[in-house]
């Protein structure tokens, strides 16, 4: 902060287990990454190689080294995953993992079928050498899934081994826990904070009104993903009350009446 004023949420210091932000990288390169880190790396937790980005990025590896040195996790995007689950070379996945170095591992399901009891096995194996996040929800729309279907998912794969959960909207944010105009769908999000612990929960929230309105419900330390690299300090002030669309919510209530 360059200055302190006063009535500014409390944010916990990093490593954090609540408040993380997640951004989605989506090919940025050596020096992209560098500049960003200068710029924004004091508020993110997480970064993720957007789908199957890190398969044909360039010196993924500088980034990765970039990116831990900041102090900031860095994993594939679940698609890869799924990318080389699906033509049966886990194994191989494995070992592009331990070549990069990368500390973190998504397991999802969004793109193809993968029988739940299979992704709980990944889970498993994978979390026994590194931090692994599993993602919820399909990235086909017209899918629809159950209400207890995603809670008894995530907390499944919770149990599993998965340090995090990702709700799935995709990064146009209009899937999954997200209606088809991108507003949230309210009943299930409402659900899903009853029967699953919100720190455990990363949810997708590319688009600014759907970050201003998961800090409203949750407060200013709910976890997000798949922030554009050039929103992360945007969203920073989001949390803080420093930007119109939450500037009331951390105020007391002697300046309510400011409202306009």
């Amino acid at each position: 902060m360059n200055y302190q004023l006063p009535f500014i949420p409390e944010r916990p210091a990093k490593p954090r287990e609540s408040g993380l932000t997640m951004m989605m990288d989506k090919g940025l390169s050596v020096q992209e990454a560098a500049n960003f880190i200068e710029s924004s790396g004091q508020f993110t937790d997480l970064v993720k190689f957007g789908f199957g980005t890190g398969l044909i990025t360039e010196q993924v590896g500088k980034k990765v080294k970039l990116f831990k040195e900041a102090g900031i996790r860095t994993y594939f995007g679940g698609t890869l995953f799924e990318a080389f689950v699906i033509r049966g070379l886990f194994d191989e996945y494995r070992k592009l993992i331990d070549k990069y170095g990368v500390d973190t591992a998504e397991i999802s399901d969004g793109s193809m079928v993968l029988p739940h009891d299979e992704k709980l096995n990944y889970i498993r194996m994978l979390s026994d050498q590194m931090t692994v996040v599993s993602e919820v929800g399909s990235k086909v729309a017209g899918v629809e899934i159950p209400h207890e279907k995603w809670i008894s998912m995530m907390k499944s794969e919770i149990a599993a081994g998965s340090w995090k959960v990702i709700a799935e909207a995709r990064e146009s944010g209009n899937i999954g826990i997200y209606n088809k105009d991108g507003t949230a769908n309210t009943g299930l999000i409402d659900d899903i904070v009853v029967h699953v612990k919100v720190e455990n929960i990363i949810w997708e929230a590319p688009i600014k009104g759907q970050q201003a309105w998961f800090i409203k419900l949750l407060g200013p330390n709910v976890n997000l993903g798949n922030i554009a690299t050039q929103e992360v300090v945007a969203l920073e002030t989001l949390r803080l009350g420093l930007r119109g669309d939450t500037f009331f919510e951390f105020l007391p209530e002697k300046f309510q009446d400011k409202r306009l």
